[in-house]
């Protein structure tokens, strides 16, 4: 990714708001869903290749 230039005729303005406690939750919730999805699928797709022999024979 590269840096993005601003527009000279546009100006950018960012008003930040706190986080809820209720927001808080729900992006952590997000997050532990999305790291357990993740770690399932590293389970998949980490098993040993098949060899040749394998493949051959099999």
């Amino acid at each position: 990714m590269g840096i993005t230039k601003e527009p000279l005729d546009v100006d950018f303005v960012v008003d930040p708001k706190p986080l809820t406690k209720e927001d808080a939750l729900m992006i952590s919730e997000f997050i532990k869903a999305d790291k357990a999805k993740r770690a399932l699928l590293d389970k998949k797709t980490t098993q040993k290749p098949i060899s040749k022999k394998q493949k051959v024979m099999g």
